[in-house]
């Protein structure tokens, strides 16, 4: 049983910051696992999670991999559970710098308006009657929420590199003279990165590895595939050792972390699978009713062992609303109780 900030030390350098599920019944944020590395003499912390005692739990680790005398803060994307004390980066009383990804600035100022967006798209699927006032009340969760600081820079400002590690070409940033490098993947969400810490060989996936079907209305399914993909290589290639993530309160290690990476490209290929059966037993016409979709979705989730993280209903009806989209279909009107259906797949015939 693990518990909001314990620390798991990886080596003498390194350490992960666990965070905790979300719990909306007892009004209580989930919050990201962090990483915490020195590389050289630079502080670095991969995501800060959200809450004043997750706060406490960073600064602890940050003296147990020490000593530092500058810092660099790396955001993996924009999601609330992983910036809440990003401003950390201006009080650590050395130099330091905070990057993130430019894709999700505009939800990190306006994270209520994010969330509004992600609860319409499912609101007849889900059942949702309010979705403004849900967005609005799960928002209010996480506290404190400081996102910026006065170091807070996009990665995008600097230049992209191509990174090559063993047989995997990336493109994104590397800092501390090549020891951490920071991977575009964009599964997830929009301006999702992933980080490989070099010398302890520690591949974090932040929430790239959730589930094996994305939840956000700016998740994109190739992209998740695609780096869980690259990631088994690197580990069957020798180039990591270590698998890390937001969600997974626990470090795996080579052939085992294969074998997780394996186990969700599987389940997505049978996820898709049972949502193609799903769609294609729909009424006449191919038409789709989401609601009835997103219920029968939810049990072959079950049926097939799918967990990931934060498990509920809301999130299950996101990951049902991608996956109808996946296939091909689309709403037929705005309305919420829109059916579904694939847009023709041929022209009109000219006339004559």
């Amino acid at each position: 049983m693990t518990a909001l900030g314990d620390l798991i030390e990886i080596d003498d350098r390194t350490v992960l910051v666990l965070g905790q599920e979300l719990d909306l019944g007892r009004g209580q944020p989930d919050v990201a696992n962090a990483l915490v590395h020195r590389a050289g003499d630079t502080l670095v912390l991969v995501d800060t999670g959200v809450t004043e005692s997750f706060r406490a739990a960073l600064l602890e680790a940050a003296g147990r991999v020490g000593p530092w005398s500058r810092a660099l803060v790396l955001t993996t994307h924009g999601h609330l559970d992983h910036v809440g004390n990003n401003d950390l980066a201006d009080g650590l009383g050395v130099p330091a710098e905070h990057c993130v990804p430019a894709p999700d600035v505009a939800q990190m100022r306006d994270p209520v308006g994010y969330w509004v967006r992600a609860f319409e798209r499912v609101a007849g699927p889900a059942a949702l009657t309010d979705p403004a006032g849900t967005a609005a009340r799960v928002v209010a969760l996480f506290r404190p929420m400081r996102p910026f600081g006065e170091t807070t820079r996009t990665y995008e400002e600097r230049p992209p590199e191509l990174i090559r590690i063993g047989p995997i070409r990336f493109t994104g940033w590397t800092f501390a003279d090549g020891a951490v490098r920071v991977l575009r993947s964009q599964g997830h969400c929009a301006g999702h990165v992933i980080v490989h810490l070099r010398d302890p060989g520690v591949l974090h996936l932040s929430d790239e590895g959730n589930g094996p079907c994305g939840a956000m209305a700016d998740a994109d399914q190739l992209k998740i595939r695609t780096v869980l993909g690259s990631a088994a290589v690197l580990f069957e290639a020798g180039e990591a050792g270590l698998l890390t993530d937001g969600h997974t309160f626990a470090v795996r290690r080579g052939a085992e972390a294969v074998s997780h990476l394996d186990r969700l490209l599987s389940q997505a290929a049978a996820l898709e699978e049972a949502g193609l059966g799903l769609a294609g037993a729909a009424g006449p016409g191919g038409r789709v009713d989401a609601s009835a979709f997103t219920a029968r979705f939810g049990r072959a989730v079950a049926d097939l062992g799918i967990g990931g993280a934060n498990p509920n209903a809301l999130f299950t009806a996101m990951m049902a609303v991608n996956q109808l989209r996946e296939l091909g279909l689309r709403p037929e009107s705005d309305a919420v109780d829109a059916l579904w259906s694939r847009p023709p797949s041929r022209s009109c015939k000219p006339d004559g």
